[in-house]
């Protein structure tokens, strides 16, 4: 093999028998038996499956030689956009401020504190990123908190990318970290109110969330307080906002159910809310003398906010205080002492209502037509004061303190662009494509002003659709790289989001997936029809679910595109979501189904998983990213799809697979190892289209 020949790895056909069905897999071979082991130490991989990743490695290297100096100029346009030595907007608790910061260069920030109001004055480093990543390939903290009484300080920590964590405590005190911190952890831990006890969550071997347990936060013996018997719910932990509630969430994408350890004894066993019931989501809040819960129990498909007074609030106890209306999404809320505070999505746009406990509402939003809008999170309680970010394509991240006694707002921080930004050289638009059942999908739109509209810009269109996780219209130092360089840049709200509300979500998953596909395509074409791109000089791109979005489509759809970006794609969902061993798939059976069980789930899925049907076709460039220590994605999905994309394919575009052999789903951990990854997408996206004169 030369440097400019793609690798050429062993055929070894697996045959499938499943329901009756029958199926081949001639890469088979690339999932590794050991992968568990595989994902606490890369090391430990298969010789075979390394010297093929390698091989990858130097193809794509070879492959995209001449886009090295274009990388270097965007990466450093990037890189120019961020302001290093930036700092978080300090957020107040009791005595105390406290926030992050990044010194000159560093990839990774520092977690610090000072004497509230002391604007400038002596800080305490509670934790240093920067020289805790020191020597590591990967290095990523996921969670941080101190304990209510300030003494002490934790974190979740790691340093494979394959989202085990060690829990480190610190002595503020002292400054030195308490010996033998939790191991094989979650990101998910809380302190007691107390500040006694640390609330924690176990992994299990397949990489599951399966455990709660309980130590004195100083250290010493675990007691388990909560074992989750089905593979297929996530746990995580929470405090309520008057801190008289320890709260254990379990949940999969469409059930959830919530357990209660009282604060006043941290030991008591934990209590449940309300059973769950399939399909009935809830979670919860503690308001002073009531609780507060958020639900789509009784048909409210976009969720309602239902009162109970009562000590334990099961279901019975409910009773309704913002009632549910169609396409209004009630997405979240925030308890303060005299006010509350609900976050809402419709059309795919946000606004804030500040609700008083006296009752009246304010609503907060902006006159954009597409942006973002969400609570930035605080740790008070006892506060008049919320705080909101804002922020649209074209405008960057503007930071509000907003005092709900009296309706004003301050602006506190406004995100800092070094390099220049102008946000009046930019234009945003919201667009509506219409899919083939009739619905209106919205599409977000960035251009640089005066861009023609005759079909000659390139255009980059995202997408990701699932999960219920809407598209956020944010400010990306990153997207404008390209539209400097002329490009349009759209993002499609399909179907399996939350953007158009929960029934969006509703209608884009299991048995209707197949509509984000359809709403993505639909999109493309109603771009090209009104001049934003043309087919052929567009490229689709997503990553994780939206890696398997972009993957169906180009199956669909392979004239569209001129270029495909997949990152860490959710491509083998047949495969995937029949393997027990793999940390998702029960999980998210309710989300695609399970082909294990259910003939109709397997030929649906059979229909559109992106490796099952590359064909014979004409495909476009394709670059596909993934991780050696990806537990969300495995390695072998992306491996083996561009494997089988090369033995299909009937065009001479080149098929490539970037492999990180060093880090899991988020890819390179630092900020500026981050940006290269962008940059090099970028260049791909600029070659595929463009070719050597966009260089």
């Amino acid at each position: 093999m030369t440097a400019q020949t793609p690798p050429a790895p062993r055929k070894s056909p697996v045959r499938i028998e499943q329901l009756g069905r029958v199926r081949v897999d001639d890469y088979a071979w690339m999932k590794d038996d050991n992968w568990q082991a595989v994902l606490r130490d890369p090391s430990r991989v298969n010789p075979e499956i390394r010297a093929h990743l390698e091989a990858e490695n130097a193809y794509l290297k070879a492959v995209l030689a001449p886009t090295e100096p274009l990388q270097a100029r965007l990466f450093a346009e990037m890189r120019g956009r961020l302001k290093e030595d930036d700092s978080s907007l300090p957020t107040p608790d009791g005595p105390y401020d406290y926030f992050s910061r990044y010194e000159l260069g560093a990839q990774h920030p520092r977690h610090v504190r000072r004497a509230r109001a002391a604007e400038g004055g002596q800080e305490t480093v509670l934790l240093d990123e920067a020289a805790a990543a020191q020597g590591k390939a990967y290095y990523a903290v996921d969670a941080a908190a101190h304990s209510p009484d300030h003494a002490l300080y934790a974190w979740a920590e790691d340093d494979q990318g394959s989202e085990y964590h060690v829990i480190h405590v610190r002595d503020l005190a002292t400054g030195e970290i308490l010996p033998d911190g939790p191991t094989s952890a979650s990101g998910s831990f809380v302190f007691s109110p107390d500040s006694t006890w640390l609330f924690w969550v176990w992994r299990d071997e397949n990489a599951r969330p399966a455990r709660v347990y309980r130590r004195p936060a100083r250290g010493g013996e675990d007691v388990l307080v909560y074992q989750e018997s089905d593979d297929g719910m996530f746990l995580g932990l929470g405090v309520t906002a008057d801190d008289s509630h320890i709260l254990i969430g379990i949940q999969n994408q469409e059930t959830s159910e919530d357990w209660l350890i009282p604060a006043a004894d941290p030991r008591a066993p934990a209590t449940l809310v309300q059973a769950r019931e399939t399909g009935v989501r809830y979670d919860l809040d503690r308001w002073g003398d009531r609780w507060v819960i958020r639900t789509n129990a009784d048909g409210a498909v976009d969720f309602k906010l239902a009162i109970s007074e009562a000590a334990v609030p099961a279901r019975d106890t409910w009773r309704d205080w913002i009632a549910y209306r169609p396409g209004r999404l009630i997405a979240g809320f925030a308890l303060f002492k005299d006010f509350a505070v609900r976050l809402e999505r419709e059309n795919a746009c946000d606004r804030l209502v500040v609700m008083g406990r006296a009752g009246g509402e304010r609503t907060i939003d902006f006159p954009e037509d597409a942006y973002a809008l969400n609570l930035s999170g605080g740790y008070e309680y006892d506060t008049t004061v919320t705080r909101f970010v804002y922020q649209s394509p074209t405008t960057p991240r503007q930071w509000f303190d907003y005092d709900m006694a009296t309706a004003t707002r301050t602006l506190r921080k406004t995100q800092a662009v070094p390099s220049g930004h102008d946000p009046a050289a930019y234009e945003t638009r919201r667009l509506y494509a219409t899919a083939p059942d009739g619905q209106s999908v919205p599409v977000t739109v960035l251009m640089k002003r005066g861009t023609p509209l005759d079909g000659s810009a390139p255009l980059m269109l995202y997408g990701y659709g699932a999960y219920g996780y809407p598209h956020a219209a944010t400010f990306s130092t990153q997207s404008l790289s390209l539209v400097d360089r002329g490009w349009v840049w759209a993002a499609a709200h399909v179907r399996g989001g939350s953007d158009k509300g929960w029934g969006w979500f509703l209608d884009g998953r299991m048995f209707a997936k197949k509509n984000s596909f359809t709403d993505f395509i639909a999109c493309a074409e109603h771009l090209a029809a009104e001049g934003y791109g043309s087919a052929g000089r567009m490229v689709a791109y997503g990553g994780s679910a939206g890696g398997m979005l972009v993957g169906a489509v180009v199956n669909m759809r392979p004239d569209l595109w001129g270029a495909v970006i997949a990152a860490v794609p959710f491509v083998d969902v047949l495969n995937t979501m029949s393997d027990l061993s793999l940390p998702l798939t029960p999980p998210e059976w309710p989300e695609w189904g399970n082909p294990l069980e259910d003939p109709a789930a397997y030929d649906y899925i059979a229909s559109y998983s992106p490796y099952d049907n590359v064909a014979a076709k004409a495909y476009p460039a394709i670059l596909a990213r993934g991780g050696l220590s990806d537990p969300r994605v495995t390695w072998w999905e992306p491996e083996k799809w561009v494997a089988r994309l090369r033995d299909h394919t009937t065009s001479d575009r080149p098929i490539l697979l970037s492999m990180n052999l060093e880090a899991g789903h988020g890819g390179a951990s630092g900020r500026f190892d981050h940006l290269k990854e962008v940059a090099l997408d970028y260049a791909f996206a600029v070659w595929a289209i463009e070719g050597e004169g966009g260089l």
